[in-house]
C-alpha cells in the first residue's frame, strides 16, 4: 500500500446508492484539483459503483483497499474541474 498524502476523508458507509456517489462527488467538488480524498465505503454496490462513476467523472482513482471488516478505503485524486 503506498503512502498518499491524504487531503480530506469521507465515509460514506452509513448511506445507499446513488447517495454515496453523490457525496463522495460533492466531497471532491469542495477540494483543489490534485487533492487527495479517502473514502471509506462498503462492498456490494457503493464499491462497484463509486470507483467507475467518479472516473467517468475524470479524476484518478490511486487505490482500492478492502478493509477486512466488508468496508474498503477508496483514495482518489481530484483531477480538473
Amino acid at each position: 500500500m503506498a503512502v498518499y498524502d491524504i487531503t480530506d476523508t469521507l465515509d460514506i458507509t452509513d448511506v445507499n446508492c446513488p447517495i454515496t456517489f453523490v457525496k463522495s462527488k460533492i466531497a471532491l467538488e469542495e477540494l483543489d484539483d490534485g487533492d487527495i480524498l479517502s473514502i471509506r465505503l462498503n462492498d456490494g454496490e457503493p464499491v462497484s459503483n463509486v470507483p467507475r462513476s467518479l472516473k467517468e467523472e475524470g479524476h484518478k482513482i490511486l487505490e482500492l483497499t478492502e478493509n477486512g471488516d466488508g468496508t474498503y478505503q477508496l483514495i482518489v485524486q481530484k483531477v480538473g474541474d
